[in-house]
């Protein structure tokens, strides 16, 4: 390690789809020359991938005491582990991590901590100890600039509190937009939760984070949404960095860890090129008995071959529809629990991906250029749905705008218009030149250095970065040579902010 190297905490949010892309950001730092403290519970740890071999001497994982909370099920250290009702619980307990968090900063010597958005106390707790603070945001730049400038969070004004209000463009929003919510999908997000148990509402923990810190990453690309990172950029006044999409590796899948792989392999073997519909919904997504039986038959009826990735919860509390497992034999399968998910789209089969459009699950399908069934099911799903629909990269299933409910024709028709209509090239020419945006590796690797570059530059400051004048007293020559190697649209933005 030389001069120019790091000691980086990562502290993400305690759920799978922010643990994995923080884990997957600490493996590029680390194989950068950088040491990663990797923060999180016990459980969380055992979760994540294994540390390569290469990088076990770089990358530390640091298991913090899960704080009992009385409304959380035992061995509950995950959202994946609760139904969202109880969100707000899980939030008490990531709240009471913050005296944890305070002794390894006090015992440890770091540069920087690299937090998620429900921590929004960790930059006023960072800079009591000189070290500088990064908000990564997991999110798209349309999705960050839907909740608002953080001036909102400051001047009182402009917080929603009704659901019909996150259901139209924002006035802050200076461009003709279509990112907006559905009202299912605000009120089934909200229905039967207990209120604000944690005290401070997501909208607060966003804005809070993203005000307090040093500097913002954002898990997307200039390129992709220029309009929406020029807002966020004018919203923040601080630095704001592209890291691009950290797209999937496949030996990054682990798959040789997975005992059915080589029947899965096999079946997929067995289709035609581009036919077969991949359908996951995360693992967090709640399914009604009417919607699970209305999305079999929606599968059933499109005629496609598909491989549908169910979770164990959904098959406790509901029940597929009665003879559906026989009819479809040879045409479907039906996978109950985890499957390396990144190593089937990778296939040549795949002709789709039915997804509930988390931002992780977007990306993975696109960075292997595949076209896109929109089912949304909760959080940033929904707006994820409105920008990449905006884009004619994948075809929305259509629903009811009160009640979320749909039938299984639209969930037929939707699947073969986005794979085999000739009404759906378009689409899925478009999804195809996306992998060339999402999959690129060499072009997303021009992001990561040229973060990477930032941070060392930043790092040249003993104290963490608060004002311009800050910014102004690092070296020229460290923030030429940071410019030097970043892309050129990372380059123009940075000169806008400094200048």
């Amino acid at each position: 390690m030389d001069d120019e190297s790091l000691h980086i905490v990562m502290f993400p949010w305690l759920a799978m789809g922010h643990l994995i892309p923080f884990f997957h950001l600490s493996k590029i730092l680390a194989q950068k020359g950088h040491k990663v403290s990797f923060i999180s519970t016990p459980r969380n740890l055992e979760r994540i991938p294994k540390i390569p071999l290469k990088l076990s001497h770089m990358i530390k994982l640091v298991p913090l005491s899960f704080p009992k909370v009385e409304s959380l099920p035992e061995f509950a250290e995950s959202s994946m582990d609760i139904p969202y009702q109880k969100a707000q619980f899980l939030k008490i307990a990531f709240d009471l991590l913050e005296p944890q968090v305070l002794t390894f900063l006090q015992t440890t010597r770091v540069d920087w901590i690299i937090f998620d958005y429900a921590s929004h106390w960790l930059p006023s707790l960072a800079s009591r100890f000189g070290v500088s603070s990064a908000y990564f945001s997991l999110f798209t730049a349309a999705t960050q600039a839907f909740l608002g400038p953080p001036s909102l969070l400051l001047n009182g004004e402009g917080i929603r509190s009704t659901a019909e209000e996150y259901c139209r463009a924002p006035e802050w929003v200076p461009f003709e937009s279509g990112i907006m919510y559905r009202l299912h999908e605000v009120t089934k997000y909200t229905e039967g939760a207990v209120g604000n148990e944690s005290g401070v509402s997501d909208t607060v923990r966003f804005l809070a984070s993203i005000n307090g810190c040093d500097l913002v990453l954002f898990r997307t690309s200039y390129e992709f949404e220029p309009e929406w990172f020029d807002l966020v950029c004018e919203f923040y006044q601080k630095p704001v960095i592209s890291i691009g999409f950290l797209p999937p590796s496949l030996e990054d899948d682990q798959f040789d860890d997975y005992e059915n792989w080589d029947s899965i392999r096999k079946w997929l073997d067995e289709q035609t090129v581009s036919s077969v519909v991949f359908v996951a919904l995360g693992s967090e997504a709640v399914l009604s008995q009417v919607e699970l039986t209305e999305l079999a038959l929606g599968l059933e009826r499109s005629g496609l071959p598909f491989f549908w990735v169910i979770r164990k919860s959904i098959t406790e509390s509901t029940q597929l529809p009665d003879g559906f497992l026989e009819r479809i034999k040879g045409r479907g399968v039906v996978n109950v629990g985890w499957v390396p998910q990144v190593r089937i789209l990778s296939h040549s089969s795949i002709g789709g991906f039915l997804t509930h459009c988390g931002w992780n699950s977007a990306i993975e399908g696109l960075s292997f250029g595949r076209v896109l069934i929109f089912f949304p099911v909760m959080n940033d799903q929904g707006l994820n749905v409105r920008l990449l629909s905006g884009k004619k990269l994948g075809v929305e299933i259509p629903r009811n705008e009160k009640d979320g409910s749909f039938t299984r024709e639209s969930v037929a028709a939707s699947i073969k218009l986005a794979i085999v209509s000739e009404e759906g090239e378009e689409l899925r020419a478009n999804a195809r030149e996306m992998k060339g945006v999402f999959g690129d590796k060499s072009k997303n690797e021009h992001y990561i250095d040229a973060c990477v570059n930032q941070l060392i530059l930043y790092g040249a400051s003993t104290t963490p970065l608060k004002t311009r004048e800050t910014c102004d007293k690092l070296t020229s020559r460290r923030y030429r040579h940071a410019l030097t190697h970043a892309t050129p649209t990372l380059s123009l933005i940075f000169s806008i902010y400094m200048n």
